[in-house]
């Protein structure tokens, strides 16, 4: 287990453990994050846990041209019930990722802490928010970072209701320049959405 300090640089991501932990502490600096991410590595820990960094092998990642869309969602897209817009309310996306009830999960790894740097990171360019509204609601959304490399490392995404992030993430894929969305870690909602697994240091290649 490797323990950070003020120094700016990680690991190698071969030394991270088979469940993908690299490093624990540091903190959440802009210049740390940036770094973090260029290296496939980011951060995912509990409020009461120290600071924990991950670099997993196999990562779980979308195509854009594996995009999968399923009948009952093309005709949900072809109703335009819901606006999608990018980057319009980075905060309330992320305040209400955090806020968002999750099954298996008692609290949120989205701290009050998480919330401040990530926004830090969107006045700098680097995190983008995608945000899914019906008459002016905010009904879902997602974030994530964007280094500039055609890369969009996803974070987490919230719907209040039925489809909302669904919709958000389609029409933010289908309408992206990326060649790599990456999921992290496995879930069973986005590889319903065609995300898959692939080697880190297939992955790593990428950025």
């Amino acid at each position: 287990m490797h323990f950070l300090t003020e120094k700016i640089v990680f690991p190698d991501v071969s030394e991270a453990t088979s469940e993908g932990l690299l490093a624990v502490g540091g903190d959440l600096s802009s210049e740390r994050l940036i770094h973090a991410y260029s290296n496939g590595i980011f951060p995912w820990f509990e409020a009461e846990d120290s600071l924990l960094w991950w670099s997993p092998d196999p990562r779980f990642v979308l195509f854009p041209n594996d995009l999968k869309i399923s009948k009952s969602m093309k005709q949900i897209l072809r109703k335009n019930t819901f606006k999608v817009t990018v980057n319009k309310d980075f905060k309330a996306v992320i305040v209400e990722c955090a806020l968002a009830k999750r099954e298996g999960q008692d609290g949120t790894w989205i701290t009050d802490e998480m919330v401040k740097a990530y926004i830090k990171l969107h006045k700098l360019g680097y995190a983008k928010s995608i945000e899914v509204w019906q008459n002016n609601v905010l009904l879902g959304g997602l974030y994530g970072v964007d280094l500039g490399n055609k890369v969009f490392c996803g974070e987490s995404m919230f719907a209040k209701v039925s489809n909302a992030s669904k919709v958000g993430f389609i029409t933010f894929v289908q309408n992206s320049n990326y060649n790599l969305i990456d999921c992290q870690i496995h879930t069973k909602h986005l590889e319903s959405l065609g995300a898959k697994h692939i080697s880190r240091t297939e992955f790593l290649k990428f950025l």
